[in-house]
């Protein structure tokens, strides 16, 4: 479930990674990274036995979908609780207020 005063998303989600799928539930936030005019998105997957097997202690490219889209991104960063980070530079599979994806108006940051 969202929280429409939040930024971010908080819910059930898909992680593909390789040619599995695993349906998780994900915390994710981000940012308009000025700097480099794209999207940052990042947050944590929760625990999964078959995903811990699969990607180890390392980093594995990954897609993750929720109910509002799709995009590509990288998971690594294992903490003590089997949650792995995910992160992203790319339109978020979230929705994002107007202002905070695109503070010039001129979408220019929309990323790769």
């Amino acid at each position: 479930m969202t929280d429409e005063h939040d930024d971010g998303y908080r819910g059930p989600a898909e992680i593909t990674v390789g040619e599995r799928t695993f349906a998780l539930r994900v915390w994710l936030g981000g940012y308009f990274q000025p700097v480099d005019g794209f999207y940052h998105w990042y947050g944590r997957v929760a625990a999964d036995e078959r995903l811990t097997e699969l990607v180890g202690g390392g980093t594995a490219a990954a897609t993750l979908s929720t109910p509002h889209g799709r995009a590509p991104g990288r998971l690594g960063d294992v903490d003590l609780w089997n949650r792995y980070r995910i992160e992203g530079i790319s339109t978020p599979p979230f929705p994002v207020h107007r202002a905070l994806a695109d503070p010039r108006g001129d979408g220019y940051h929309d990323g790769p």
